[in-house]
């Protein structure tokens, strides 16, 4: 006679059993895949991240007409116009430091509703401007804002995880930009299309500073003050960016992330269109489906990547970062040896896929490393300096692209993935220095191992 607790789990089984049969194998295919998309993150950071999502909505409704507008609409020069929108990011990099230095020693939620308080103030004010000193002024007040706002959710998001968590939250929080952003730009593109008067662009840059209200708000009722790492625990550390400074590891990391922002991404968004329409068969309807391409992916593949990232070691996670990002550039030079336009858009389409798994890797695994770095003192300036990189590579990339485009056109290509190889070899070349919790987790029987019994 079988035992009572081997009759009952027998029991279990065969009713499980009986379950799988009756679900439709579609049904449990489905699961899986929709599986590949769970955080296991706390409900914090998902409203966190929803928000994110309802803020970068808002920007994608201006951020491709702000030129149109300043120029076409309100009657500034175009030159004028361009700078009016540099001096966005330019304070926004200015203020990015100090503002890991005040997330250092003030709660990250006071300062992340601030930001966003200072982003629609300065938004909202640039749907009244007619007079360029009036644009610059509000560009300013936005471009602290987001700086100050950009640092403060990075700070936010990592103290509301663990550390095992902190490459989920990162990707989603790149999901929910990505998507906002490109719903924005999207819905933008209509109603600019059906009435692109001055209203239309008072109304979309009004709803912009609205979602930073919005934002504001649901951080100050949805989410929770994280705990504050205590400024006297700093010891032989040191404060300040001095001692971030002497972090060997953490300025080698930025610089490579300055190459990867720079060759890898900037020169795919900003230098491919003006090359590929000069170069290949492909037009403007084309690269908008080469760059739809990319976000799309993105927004898909980042967070089922942090568990095909998760099995690798960082090292060869940033080294095969850095080869698919050659990869990418050198494929481009592909489209240059056709004349059909349906080939040479398949090229780059092929391209524009290559580029964004090697985006989704690159924030999953230098994220999480660098804020491992930090001590808990510096987490603010770790991760604003972190930010800053990219805002740096943001800048360079079209700098850079622009002379080689006039140049040698096709060296932009094949001189970038040069300098990615050197930026994979480096990455290999730091080894066992980039913490790696596959490491961790192999030395630990060796050292239970030793431990005398």
């Amino acid at each position: 006679m079988l035992h009572p607790a081997l009759r009952q789990a027998l029991a279990t089984a065969h009713i499980e059993d009986l379950h799988r049969a009756a679900t439709p194998r579609g049904t449990i295919r489905l699961a899986r895949v929709l599986g590949a998309w769970r955080t296991d993150l706390p409900g914090p950071v998902v409203l966190l991240q929803a928000g994110t999502a309802v803020n970068f909505f808002g920007t994608g409704l201006i951020l491709p007409f702000e030129i149109i507008y300043l120029h076409e609409v309100r009657g500034f020069p175009a030159a004028t116009a361009g700078l009016v929108l540099a001096s966005v990011m330019g304070t926004a990099a200015v203020a990015t430091l100090p503002s890991g230095a005040l997330l250092d020693r003030f709660c990250a939620k006071p300062i992340l509703i601030t930001g966003n308080l200072v982003n629609a103030l300065g938004y909202g004010g640039l749907a009244f401007v007619d007079r360029p000193w009036q644009g610059f002024v509000c560009s300013v007040v936005a471009g602290a804002g987001f700086g100050v706002a950009g640092t403060a959710n990075q700070v936010l998001s990592l103290t509301l995880v663990t550390p095992e968590q902190r490459a989920a939250s990162i990707a989603l929080r790149r999901v929910a930009g990505n998507f906002g952003m490109g719903a924005g730009a999207t819905v933008a593109g209509f109603i600019v299309a059906a009435a692109g008067h001055l209203r239309t662009f008072q109304a979309l840059y009004l709803f912009d500073a609205v979602t930073f209200a919005v934002f504001a708000l649901v951080v100050l009722v949805g989410i929770p003050h994280p705990r504050v790492a205590n400024a006297e625990s700093a010891s032989d550390s040191g404060r300040g960016f001095r001692a971030v400074a002497r972090d060997r590891l953490l300025l080698a990391l930025i610089a490579a992330n300055i190459v990867l922002v720079m060759v890898g991404g900037a020169f795919f968004s900003n230098v491919l269109p003006p090359f590929a329409t000069a170069h290949t068969p492909v037009g403007p309807g084309e690269i908008g489906i080469v760059i739809f391409l990319n976000t799309f992916f993105i927004v898909v593949a980042q967070v089922p990547a942090t568990r095909v990232v998760k099995r690798m070691r960082r090292t060869h996670a940033l080294a095969a970062t850095s080869a698919l990002f050659a990869a990418g550039l050198l494929a481009v030079l592909l489209a240059t040896l056709t004349r059909s336009t349906l080939a040479a858009t398949t090229v780059l389409a092929g391209v524009a896929i290559v580029i964004a798994i090697g985006e989704c890797a690159q924030f999953i695994v230098l994220g999480p490393v660098v804020a491992e770095l930090a001590p808990p003192h510096l987490l603010g300036r770790y991760m604003s300096l972190y930010g800053l990189s990219f805002m740096a590579g943001v800048a360079l990339g079209p700098a850079v692209g622009g002379v080689l485009l006039a140049t040698s056109p096709d060296a932009v290509w094949w001189g970038g993935a040069l300098a990615l190889a050197v930026t994979g070899a480096g990455f290999l070349r730091l080894g066992h220095r980039i913490p790696d919790p596959l490491l961790q987790t192999k030395s630990q029987p060796l050292a239970a191992a030793a431990e005398p019994t």
